[in-house]
């Protein structure tokens, strides 16, 4: 059986998250509307897989939702070219941390950005 591996994905959300989402927006101060809203996840699947969950707001066999209500909502499509270059990792942990690192680079660079 293969080992699970973690991979971390970026979703591009409308701007309109920014403006009709008070919770994305107090955490976005920084943000001055040049580039992308954006989601940072983490995954055992495919980011496709993934997305898929999100935008059909997927919920676990016990009814635990495990979609994002931004992403639902507001997602529009894969950012391959900010994650493709981050290889996956061995454990939730390190994926955990990942999604963090990125996320906050990422919106050191000018991006709203939304992370778990």
């Amino acid at each position: 059986m293969p080992k699970v591996q973690y991979r971390v994905y970026v979703v591009e959300l409308s701007k309109r998250v920014f403006s009709e989402n008070t919770k994305f927006r107090m955490a976005n101060p920084q943000f001055n509307g040049v580039l992308q809203c954006l989601y940072v996840g983490m995954t055992s699947k495919t980011p496709k897989e993934r997305l898929e969950q999100h935008k059909t707001g997927y919920r676990n066999k016990k009814g635990y939702k495990l979609s994002s209500a931004i992403v639902e909502k507001y997602g529009m499509y894969l950012r391959s070219s900010l994650y493709q270059h981050i290889a996956p990792m061995p454990s939730r942990a390190e994926g955990l941390k990942m999604e963090e690192q990125l996320a906050l680079a990422l919106r050191r660079q000018g991006y709203a950005v939304w992370y778990n």
